[in-house]
């Protein structure tokens, strides 16, 4: 049955029958009577006997998503680089992905954690689990998923209406993108994660998806891991248009330099190397939108 479900999430159209049919009812992918049931990002089926009223979230993109369904009020601790609303900022913190601290987590009673599975120590989600706590694994791998996102958290927090209408707009946005650059022709990316290492994206993950949005092409979309190391050589070879890096405007523009010895490449000769907000591209939220929109912009100019 595991597989099966793993199987159904690769394929967001069929995730919401399957809840359906595991919890007995049809409609959104969750049973509306008690108890709530929906499944998470690892194909974890999570049952909740009533709508959570205290809810933790153990990374930024997770606290976020709880704001957008409207469940703000419910939150009652958040990961240390929570920072987006504001008001997130004011609420007690309980660790980050290098560590969580167990005990304040217990001490906070939630009965709702919003773990982060890429991110979060497998062991202290499990430790978690086994002190009686109920966690959603939360990783969204696609646009499709941020939309399910919402849909699936505004059910569990009581604000399935919400979360619906979040879902709603946000995948009507990224229709109206694709219909707009879709056609467009395909621009050449590299995107760059880390420069020591030298380390990028396959095509499994979250910001390949956006560059396919923009009607892009990740130059190491074929490689199965999410972020694989690569040789500058590799990079060479390909020869990106655009260079791509989230981080702030400063720090970003030193990162990119290294790329300025090898002018012989698309993207140097051109100028097209490419600084994004990370808070707008990298988290698994709405306002991955707005990165997409500068990202499409930026493609858009290679191709004039």
């Amino acid at each position: 049955m595991r597989a099966e479900i793993l199987q159904c999430l690769r394929r967001p159209a069929l995730a919401a029958v399957l809840v359906g049919l595991l919890s007995g009812s049809f409609g959104l992918g969750v049973a509306h009577a008690s108890p709530l049931a929906v499944l998470d990002d690892s194909g974890r089926l999570v049952r909740l006997a009533h709508a959570a009223k205290r809810l933790v979230t153990l990374a930024p993109h997770a606290a976020e998503l709880v704001f957008e369904v409207g469940a703000a009020r419910q939150l009652v601790g958040v990961s240390e680089f929570s920072d987006f609303p504001s008001e997130v900022q004011n609420l007690p913190k309980v660790g980050n992905a290098r560590g969580l601290d167990l005990e304040r987590i217990l001490a906070l009673k939630p009965d709702l954690v919003i773990a982060w599975s890429s991110g979060n120590n497998t062991g202290e989600i499990e430790a978690l689990e086994r002190a009686g706590l109920i966690v959603y694994r939360s990783d969204p791998q696609s646009l499709e998923q941020i939309a399910s996102s919402l849909e699936r958290l505004g059910i569990l927090t009581g604000h399935a209406s919400e979360g619906a209408a979040k879902a709603a707009e946000f995948r009507k946005k990224v229709t109206q993108m694709q219909a707009l650059y879709s056609q467009k022709r395909s621009v050449r990316v590299f995107y760059q994660v880390w420069n020591n290492p030298l380390m990028t994206i396959g095509g499994s993950h979250l910001i390949s998806s956006v560059i396919r949005l923009c009607g892009g092409k990740n130059i190491f979309a074929a490689l199965d891991s999410p972020t694989p190391i690569v040789s500058k050589e590799a990079v060479i070879a390909a020869d990106p248009e655009v260079i791509v890096v989230a981080s702030d405007v400063g720090r970003g523009a030193e990162e990119l330099s290294m790329w300025n010895d090898w002018p012989r490449i698309t993207a140097v000769r051109r100028h097209r190397l490419v600084v994004l907000d990370p808070a707008t591209i990298t988290r698994a939220t709405s306002r991955i939108l707005i990165g997409a929109q500068k990202l499409c912009e930026a493609l858009e100019s290679t191709r004039s």
